[in-house]
């Protein structure tokens, strides 16, 4: 095992931590906020925000759990009539696109979090508004590092001679 497929074990491991808390937190937070608005005719202020972002963190997330897993949405049309070294070349091409575009998403994310934090707002208990939002650059960058390691393991499986899956 490799110093990438130690990491990404450590960070798989974190991902899965961090979607079953945020879950839980929005499902516990959601039905509060019905259980006080019906039987009590109040709610928790901050508790639709909370749910807003946690939402947002958990589909990011989840994006990357399925990065890793290489269940994220593809066009596979050539790799169906190609077999060995040309399927493997042709997934090493979409790894590579793929690194591209989620690169890109990265930079945008990063301006965006840049310009959040030059507006100066607030998301709630006075946090500042580009916190909830450090989430898109990271995971976008994540999933850049794995498209990347995708298309390198490609590589190496296409020089082994196109032995090998995934």
């Amino acid at each position: 095992m490799n110093l990438w497929d130690k990491l990404d074990e450590k960070i798989s491991r974190v991902e899965t931590v961090l979607v079953t808390i945020m879950l839980t937190l929005m499902i516990l937070t959601a039905f509060s906020q019905i259980v006080l608005r019906n039987f009590f005719a109040t709610g928790i202020d901050w508790g639709d925000a909370l749910v807003r972002y946690l939402v947002v963190w958990v589909a990011f997330i989840g994006a990357a759990i399925a990065t890793r897993e290489g269940k994220h949405i593809t066009i596979d049309l050539l790799s169906r009539w190609l077999t060995g070294g040309g399927s493997i070349a042709i997934q090493a091409l979409a790894c590579f696109f793929s690194a591209v575009i989620c690169s890109l998403l990265t930079l945008a994310a990063i301006k965006f979090i840049w310009f959040e934090a030059q507006m100066g707002g607030t998301a709630f208990f006075k946090l500042p508004g580009w916190v909830p939002g450090l989430i898109m650059p990271v995971t976008f960058g994540l999933m850049t590092l794995r498209f990347l390691m995708g298309m390198i393991e490609c590589g190496i499986r296409i020089a082994e001679g196109g032995k090998g899956s995934g």
